[in-house]
């Protein structure tokens, strides 16, 4: 087992991460009947596109030894209705590395490539945009 879920009411959960213990709580958000006070489902959804791909390129970039360190990652998620769902998520990514050309499309082609944006369904639009520090 992965994580433990609890709902704890009023639109809350509670999200356990068993084998660190780290904890996430959602709230739904306040255009779908809740308080807005913390990450949304579908927010944790397009923050983990980032994080995912951000750790993917992390791990490439220490394997052609370029410093990724204190890059980061804006995004922004779109919502449509019926049926409520994510229907575009965009992100920019400001990252603070001189490198060449290559490692530039090696980087590139692992974030476009990691496991969560292989995992999200191709109806969801993603708009990626990166910003190097050339």
């Amino acid at each position: 087992m992965t994580s433990k879920v609890t709902y704890t009411g009023e639109l809350r959960t509670r999200c356990v991460h068993l084998r660190s213990g780290n904890e996430i709580i959602t709230d739904a958000p306040v255009d779908n009947n809740g308080l807005g006070k913390a990450f949304s489902p579908t927010d944790t959804v397009a923050t983990a596109l980032a994080s995912c791909m951000l750790t993917m390129m992390g791990i490439k970039a220490r394997d052609i030894e370029v410093n990724l360190k204190n890059s980061v990652a804006e995004v922004t998620k779109h919502m449509a209705a019926d049926p409520r769902r994510i229907s575009q998520i965009d992100i920019v990514l400001h990252l603070p590395a001189i490198i060449t050309e290559k490692q530039k499309k090696i980087l590139e082609h692992t974030a476009r490539t990691c496991p969560v944006i292989l995992s999200l369904h191709t109806d969801i639009k993603k708009e990626i945009l990166f910003h190097w520090d050339l």
